[in-house]
């Protein structure tokens, strides 16, 4: 059997739950009330991710009784589950990461100290910085290659893109010190 790639939508349920078993109901309102609302709101989405999640067997529903006569179905996190984010979590940091994946590094990022533990939370962080100091000379190279083809507000969007890697490698050096000091704190 060939293993489903999960979309960052399964990603985002599956860290959700790691908290605390929800319904469906109590899902969509955690996406619609939050940041999160950028990976969906809508029962359109958010079902069909879930029934994906069930049969892979990384999540388990189970209905339960609700307030009155109301009935819900109540879905946790499997072994299988648990694993699959912790992997996800754990998953080294690639240059088409930092191309088409930066929300997901965050996402990952955001769900790493519940899932996975501070020590997971600092290596996906120096992961990031290791990624990001060999993307970013990579960027400059290019952008000075093109830059002549390029119509101004081409070669200007490519260097507004450059600076939001070089704050992101600023945030995660601030953020590996903050690991390491919260680290010294502790021992």
């Amino acid at each position: 059997m060939t293993p489903t790639k999960i979309p960052a939508l399964g990603y985002a349920l599956l860290g959700l739950l790691q908290g605390k078993p929800s319904s469906g109901y109590d899902l969509r309102k955690a996406f619609s009330s939050t940041s999160m609302r950028t990976y969906s709101g809508s029962p359109g989405a958010i079902y069909p991710a879930l029934t994906r999640l069930e049969k892979a067997g990384l999540i388990r529903g189970k209905i339960e009784q609700g307030s009155g006569l109301r009935r819900r179905q109540l879905f946790r996190l499997t072994p299988k589950g648990v694993s699959e984010l912790k992997a996800w979590i754990a998953r080294p940091v690639t240059r088409e990461d930092l191309l088409w994946g930066q929300q997901e590094i965050m996402l990952r990022f955001a769900f790493c100290d519940s899932a996975a533990g501070s020590a997971a939370s600092l290596a996906l962080l120096q992961s990031l910085q290791a990624a990001l100091k060999t993307y970013i000379p990579a960027l400059h190279e290019e952008l000075r290659t093109i830059k002549p083809t390029f119509p101004l507000s081409a070669g200007l969007a490519f260097e507004c893109g450059i600076r939001a890697s070089e704050t992101l490698l600023d945030w995660t050096r601030s953020a590996i010190s903050a690991y390491e000091k919260d680290g010294k704190k502790g021992k």
